[in-house]
C-alpha cells in the first residue's frame, strides 16, 4: 500500500487544518502532498485562523502562506493511501471544481481512508459521498449533510466520528483524536 496521503486544499483554508494535518502525517512516515485547484507545485495559498472566542460563530483572522508541494494537475487519486479535507473557507469554493469531486469519489469507490474536518465537509456533500453515512462537520454544515443524505452526529468540538473508513471532526480542536482516528483506519502502527 501507498505510503503517500493527499490534502486538498484552496486559499483561505483554516491555518491549523492544513498545517498540522501536513505536518503531522509526515512526521508518522507519510509523503503527503499538499494541493490546490489550478495551482502549482511552489505556489503559495493564503491561510486564515478560525478561533472561538464567544461570538455566535467562529473569528477569522489572517494565518500563513503555505507553499503547495504538487500542482493539482499532477494528482493522480491512484496513488494516495487517503484524502485529507481541510476546512476554513476553501471547500465551499474547491467543492465548485469538477476534478475536486473526482479525486474526493476516488477514495469513496475504492474504499480508502478519507479525514474532513470542519467545513472540508462540504467537498463530500458535493461529491454525493455521504448519503447513509454518519458524520460530524462544523455546526453550520450540519444542514448540508442531512440534505445530503447523511446522518449528522452532533458531537463536543473536540471530539470525531468513525464511519468506516471516513473520519470526521467538527474544528481544529479535535486534531489529537480525529488524527488518531485516521492513522487507525489508514493502519498505521506507531510504537513508542
Amino acid at each position: 500500500m501507498s505510503k503517500q496521503l493527499l490534502i486538498l486544499a484552496g486559499d483561505y483554508v483554516e491555518d491549523y487544518e492544513l498545517m498540522v494535518p501536513f505536518q503531522a502525517l509526515q512526521m508518522v512516515g507519510y509523503t503527503v502532498h499538499a494541493v490546490c485547484p489550478d495551482k502549482r507545485g511552489g505556489d503559495v495559498i493564503r491561510t486564515a485562523i478560525h478561533d472561538f472566542e464567544g461570538d455566535q460563530t467562529y473569528t477569522e483572522k489572517r494565518g500563513h502562506n503555505f507553499t503547495l508541494n504538487l500542482s493539482f494537475a499532477d494528482v493522480v487519486p491512484a496513488d494516495y493511501a487517503g484524502l485529507v479535507i481541510a476546512g476554513g473557507r476553501a471547500p465551499e469554493y474547491i467543492r465548485l471544481n469538477p476534478k475536486v469531486l473526482e479525486i474526493t469519489r476516488h477514495f469513496f469507490e475504492h474504499d480508502k481512508p478519507v479525514a474532513a474536518v470542519c467545513h472540508g465537509i462540504q467537498v463530500l456533500t458535493a461529491a454525493g459521498v455521504v448519503k447513509g453515512r454518519k458524520l460530524t462537520a462544523y455546526p453550520a454544515v450540519g444542514p448540508e449533510v442531512t440534505l445530503a443524505g447523511g446522518e449528522y452526529v452532533n458531537v463536543p468540538v473536540d471530539q470525531a466520528v468513525v464511519d468506516g473508513k471516513l473520519v470526521t471532526a467538527p474544528a481544529w480542536p479535535a486534531h489529537p483524536i480525529w488524527l488518531a482516528r485516521f492513522l487507525d483506519v489508514l493502519g498505521a502502527k506507531i510504537t513508542l
